[in-house]
C-alpha cells in the first residue's frame, strides 16, 4: 500500500533532517541530489521545516556561479538542549549539549560514601541545573542517564539493587520532579558505553560484538546484528556474577564476590599489581588499577614506567629497540634523574646498550657513551645495560665492580633502578620473563581471558572490546595478550580490541541516546 501524502511528507522531512545532521549545512540543490526528490518537493519540505523552527538559513554556498549564491540550510542547533549524566557509586558527571550534540558545558562532583540519600540526590540535581545554566539552556528537552545496575525492561526504570547506593534510584525521580518539561531516560552504563563504541569508537565496523567493561567494577554489553540485547530481566551482561575458576568461592544473588568481578574488578587488579611489586601515582577520580595497568604498559613499551618499591626518585621503562652508542633508541629515551630504559636488542661496537641517552640508562658517564663492552669495563664487570643509574644497579653498587654500570637482573642498592628509588630494587632483565610489568600484564590477561572465552563460547560475537578506564589503559598491549590466550582456549575466532573512548564512553552514550530521543520527537514536524 502506498504511503499517504502526510506520511510521505513526514518521511521526507526526517530524511532531510538526518542528512543535515550528518552532512552539515546543505543547499536545496544538494538536498535534491541526496534525497532524490524533485525540486518542488525539496522546496516544500524546506518551507515546512523552517516554519517548524527546525531549519534556518545559516549562510551561502561558497562556490562561484552566475546569479545569487545558493542559500545554505542547517539545523537550528539551539532548538533543544540535552543533558547526559554518568552516575557512579562515588561521583556524578554531567554534560549539556545542543540538538546536534555539541558540548556546551560539563562538570563533575564527587559524592562520598557517607553522604545520605537526600544530600546526594540534591548535589546531583544541583549539578545538572548549574551546568545547564552555564550552557545557556533555559530548559532541557531530554536528559539521558547512565547508571550501574539493572534497568527493568517493562518500565524502563532502574531496579533497586543491593550493593549500589540508594540515591541512584531516587535521582531519576528527583530529576523528573525538578525538570517537569524534560524527558528523563535511564540506561545501564555499560550498554551506553557499547552504543558509543558502536557509533564513535572501536566497534564502528561491527554489527555484532561484546563490550567488556573494566572499570571500578566489571560489566558487559551485548550487541547482536546491530541491536543491543538486554535480556528477559534487563540483566544481559552482568558478567561480574559469572562463576569462574581462580576465585575463593562462588558469587551469590546479592554479591558478585567470588565471580568474575573477583578476578577483574579494580580492587582485584590493584592487588595483583602490588603482588608483582608494581606501583604508580594515583591521581584523578578513575580507578587506581587503570594507572597501574597504564604504567606497566608504558614500561613494556619503553615510556615512563612503573615502580617496584618505596623509592620515587625515578621510574624506568622497558624498551625493545637496540642500543646505539650515544643515541636514544625507540622504547628507551633519556630518563629524568637517571630513569632507565631497558633494551632488548644489541648495541653496536660490542656494547650491551649503555651510556648517556642510550638504551640501558640516562645520566651515564659520557666516557661510556659507546656502551659497555661485554668483557670487564670501567668498573662494570660483565655488565649488561649500563648508565650510571641503570637497570638493576646503582652508581654505588654493581655486579663485578663499583662505579658506573648496571646489570639487568642483578640486585640494586641505594640508587634509582627500575622503580627502585632510594631503596633499591631487583633488576628486570630487558623485558624478558623477569620483567615485573610483563609478568603482571600476562597474569592480568590470564584472568580477563577467562571471562572473554566464556562469553565467546556462548555468543560467538567475533569481537570483544575491552572498555572502561582499565581497558583503555591496557591498550593494544593487553588486548593482544588476551586475544592470544582466548585463541588457545576457544575454537571460535575472537578479535580483542581496546576501547578508544575509555571511561568517557558512558557520557558519550548517554548523550547520543538523549539526542536520538529528542530528534525522534522534534524531527516529525506537525502538519500544517
Amino acid at each position: 500500500m502506498p504511503a499517504s501524502p502526510s506520511t510521505a511528507r513526514a518521511i521526507n522531512d526526517r530524511l532531510a533532517l538526518r542528512l543535515l545532521q550528518q552532512e552539515g549545512p546543505l543547499t536545496a540543490g544538494q538536498l535534491k541530489q541526496l534525497t532524490g526528490l524533485s525540486r518542488p518537493s525539496v522546496a516544500d519540505l524546506v518551507e515546512r521545516l523552517t516554519a517548524a523552527g527546525l531549519v534556518a538559513v545559516v549562510g551561502e554556498a561558497g562556490e562561484q556561479r552566475r546569479g545569487p549564491n545558493a542559500k545554505l540550510y542547517g539545523i537550528v542547533a539551539d532548538r533543544a538542549h540535552l543533558a547526559a549524566l554518568d552516575v557512579r557509586t562515588e561521583s556524578v558527571s554531567v554534560v549539556v549539549s545542543d540538538l546536534l550534540g555539541r558540548v556546551l558545558a560539563e562538570a563533575s562532583v564527587p559524592i562520598g560514601d557517607g553522604t545520605g540519600t537526600g544530600p546526594a540526590v540534591e548535589q546531583a540535581v544541583a549539578l545538572v541545573e548549574r551546568v545547564a545554566k552555564e550552557a545557556g539552556a533555559d530548559r532541557l528537552h531530554t536528559v539521558g542517564i547512565g547508571a550501574p545496575g539493572l534497568i527493568d525492561p517493562a518500565t524502563g526504570e532502574l531496579r533497586d539493587s543491593t550493593g549500589l547506593p540508594a540515591w541512584h534510584r531516587r535521582l531519576v525521580a528527583a530529576l523528573q520532579e525538578r525538570l517537569p518539561e524534560a524527558r528523563v531516560i535511564v540506561e545501564n552504563e555499560t550498554n551506553l558505553a557499547a552504543l558509543a563504541e558502536q557509533r564513535d569508537g572501536a566497534a564502528r565496523d561491527r554489527d555484532t560484538f561484546v563490550l567488556l567493561w573494566l572499570g571500578h567494577g566489571t560489566g558487559a554489553a551485548v550487541v547482536l546484528d546491530g541491536n543491543l540485547r538486554r535480556g528477559a530481566s534487563g540483566g544481559t551482561g552482568e558478567i561480574g556474577f559469572l562463576p569462574v575458576p581462580g576465585t575463593s568461592g562462588l558469587p551469590s544473588a546479592t554479591d558478585c564476590e567470588g565471580g568474575f568481578h573477583s578476578l577483574a574488578g579494580a580492587s582485584a587488579i590493584e592487588s595483583l599489581a602490588l603482588g608483582h611489586g608494581l606501583t604508580a601515582p594515583h591521581v584523578g577520580a578513575g580507578p587506581w588499577a587503570a594507572e597501574l595497568v597504564g604504567a606497566a604498559v608504558r614500561g613494556a613499551g619503553g615510556g615512563s614506567g612503573f615502580g617496584l618499591g618505596p623509592g620515587s626518585e625515578a621510574t624506568a621503562g622497558v624498551g625493545s629497540g637496540p642500543g646505539s652508542g650515544d643515541t636514544a633508541s625507540p622504547g628507551s629515551g633519556r630518563g629524568a634523574e637517571g630513569a632507565a630504559g631497558v633494551g632488548r636488542g644489541p648495541a653496536p661496537e660490542g656494547s650491551a646498550g649503555a651510556g648517556a641517552d642510550s638504551v640501558g640508562g640516562a645520566g651515564g658517564d659520557p666516557r661510556s657513551a659507546n656502551g659497555v663492552v661485554a668483557g670487564p669495563g670501567r668498573g662494570a664487570g660483565n655488565a649488561v645495560g649500563a648508565g650510571r643509574r641503570a637497570v638493576g644497579l646503582s652508581e654505588s653498587a654493581s655486579v663485578g665492580g663499583g662505579g658506573w654500570a648496571g646489570v639487568a637482573g642483578g640486585p640494586a642498592a641505594a640508587a634509582t633502578a627500575v622503580g627502585g628509588g632510594e631503596a633499591g630494587a631487583t633488576g628486570a632483565g630487558a623485558g624478558g620473563p623477569s620483567d615485573p610489568g610483563a609478568r603482571f600484564l600476562d597474569a592480568l590477561a590470564d584472568r580477563i581471558a577467562v571471562g572473554v572465552a566464556s562469553v565467546a563460547a556462548v555468543l560467538d560475537p567475533g569481537c570483544v572490546v575491552l572498555g572502561g578506564e582499565i581497558g583503555q589503559a591496557g591498550g593494544a598491549e593487553l588486548a593482544a595478550r588476551v586475544e592470544a590466550r582466548v585463541r588457545r582456549m576457544s575454537p571460535l575466532a575472537t578479535e580483542v580490541r581496546t576501547s578508544v573512548l575509555g571511561g568517557g564512553a558512558v557520557l558519550r552514550g548517554a548523550l547520543l541516546t538523549a539526542r536520538d530521543r529528542a530528534q525522534d520527537e522534534l524531527f516529525t514536524p506537525p502538519e500544517r
